[in-house]
């Protein structure tokens, strides 16, 4: 899934709002949900984007109050991918506190802008 794109033409594809209809709960995610919001990867095994993805997300996790990193590794959960319409890895979905999808990114992202993108999530 990893698409092998070079790191800057990863951080173009960039972050979107979606229409916050789809939840994800504690059965999809395999653990407990953020208290303020929850940051879930979907990653690979020999994908570099996504090692540094998670990296990233890890520090943003740690840096804010009430905020749950989870990675997702999209082989072994194919129905979840399929069902989201994930095409690539590193995919990031932003949950708010109730589980509900509303930012999604494809791509490594910088921290700057994950912080950003929690900004809609709580």
């Amino acid at each position: 899934m990893c698409t092998g794109r070079d790191n800057e033409q990863s951080r173009r594809a960039g972050v979107r709002a979606v229409d916050g209809s789809r939840r994800l709960g504690t059965a999809e995610l395999g653990g407990e949900l953020g208290e303020r919001a929850t940051l879930v990867q979907f990653s690979s095994a020999f994908c570099q984007p996504c090692r540094a993805t998670r990296r990233v997300l890890s520090d943003v996790a740690g840096l804010v109050p009430g905020v749950r990193h989870v990675d997702i590794d999209a082989e072994d959960h194919l129905d979840l991918v399929r069902e989201l319409d994930i095409v690539r890895t590193p995919t990031v979905l932003v949950l708010d506190a109730d589980g509900r999808i509303v930012r999604r990114a494809t791509g490594q992202p910088r921290k700057a802008d994950v912080i950003a993108a929690l900004g809609g999530a709580v």
